[in-house]
C-alpha cells in the first residue's frame, strides 16, 4: 500500500509576493534610518540647512520670502539624499558582498526587490517631508495648498529619475567608486544643482545649463508649485526625459554581482 500524501510543511512554502515584498520594504527602510551616515545626510543636514537658509540673508534666493523658497529646495534635497546618494551606496555594497545576487534568486526575486527598494524610498521619503514640512511651518512656511499635487508628481518623477540613476551608478561601477561618486555629486549639487538655490540666482550660460539637469528640475518643479500653485512643464518633461534614459541604461548596464 502507499503512503497517503503528507501536507506541505508551511515553514518550506514561500510567503505570497506581496508579503515577500513588503517585508523587504520594511528591511530596505529600517536600514536607511539605523545608518547614521545616511540620516545625517537624508534628514540631519537638510533640516540644518532649512533653519540656516531662513534665517540668514546669504546666499540669495530670489524674489518672494525665503523661508517659502527654502523649503521646497531642502525638500528637493532630501529626495536627492535618499533616492540617489542613499540608494546608491546602499545597492553598491550589496552588489559588493554578493546580497543582490542572492536576493536576485530568492523567491522575492529580482523584480520584487527593486520593488521594495523603492518602496523604502518612498517611505523615507515620506518622513522626510513631514519633519521638513513641520519645521518649515514653525519657521512661518506658507505654501499655496492648491500646489501640494503638482508637487507630488513632481516629487513622484524625481524619486524615479533618481533611483535610475542610482542604480545606474551601482550596478556599473565598484563599491568604492560608488561612495565617492554619489556623495561627491551630492556636495556638487547642492551648491550648484540648483537643488536649494535657483538657477535663476545664477549667471546667464550656467542658468541655461542647469534648466537641463534632474538636480534644477526637481528643484525648480517644487519650488514653482509650493510658490505659486501650479505645475511648471520645463521640469516635468526634464525629469521624464532623464528618468526613461537612465531606466533604460540601468536595465541593460546594471551587474547584479561583481
Amino acid at each position: 500500500m502507499t503512503a497517503a500524501p503528507t501536507a506541505p510543511d508551511k515553514s518550506m512554502v514561500a510567503a505570497p509576493a506581496r508579503d515577500r515584498v513588503l517585508a523587504q520594504a520594511r528591511f530596505e527602510a529600517g536600514t536607511l534610518l539605523r545608518n547614521g551616515e545616511q540620516l545625517l545626510v537624508s534628514l540631519v543636514l537638510p533640516c540644518l540647512a532649512l533653519v540656516a537658509l531662513t534665517l540668514s540673508s546669504v546666499p540669495s534666493l530670489g524674489a518672494g520670502r525665503r523661508v517659502d523658497l527654502a523649503v521646497p529646495g531642502v525638500i528637493a534635497l532630501g529626495i536627492l539624499s535618499t533616492a540617489f546618494t542613499g540608494q546608491a551606496i546602499a545597492t553598491g555594497f550589496d552588489r559588493r558582498y554578493g546580497v543582490l545576487r542572492l536576493l536576485g534568486v530568492s523567491p522575492l526575486g529580482r523584480s520584487g526587490l527593486l520593488v521594495a527598494k523603492a518602496l523604502a524610498v518612498l517611505v523615507v521619503e515620506a518622513l522626510q517631508v513631514v519633519v521638513i514640512g513641520v519645521i518649515g511651518l514653525g519657521l512661518g512656511w506658507e505654501p499655496h495648498w492648491v500646489g501640494v499635487l503638482p508637487a507630488l508628481l513632481i516629487g513622484l518623477l524625481g524619486t524615479w529619475t533618481w533611483v535610475a540613476l542610482a542604480l545606474l551608478l551601482a550596478g556599473t561601477v565598484r563599491a568604492e567608486g560608488v561612495l565617492a561618486v554619489a556623495n561627491l555629486l551630492w556636495i556638487l549639487l547642492l551648491g550648484l544643482g540648483g537643488v536649494i538655490l535657483p538657477r535663476d540666482q545664477l549667471s546667464g550660460a550656467a542658468s541655461t545649463i542647469l534648466a537641463f539637469l534632474p538636480s534644477s528640475a526637481l528643484g525648480d518643479g517644487l519650488r514653482t508649485a509650493f510658490t505659486q500653485g501650479r505645475l511648471d512643464l520645463v521640469p516635468l518633461v526634464v525629469l521624464l526625459v532623464w528618468g526613461a534614459v537612465a531606466t533604460l541604461l540601468a536595465s541593460r548596464l546594471f551587474r547584479w554581482s561583481d
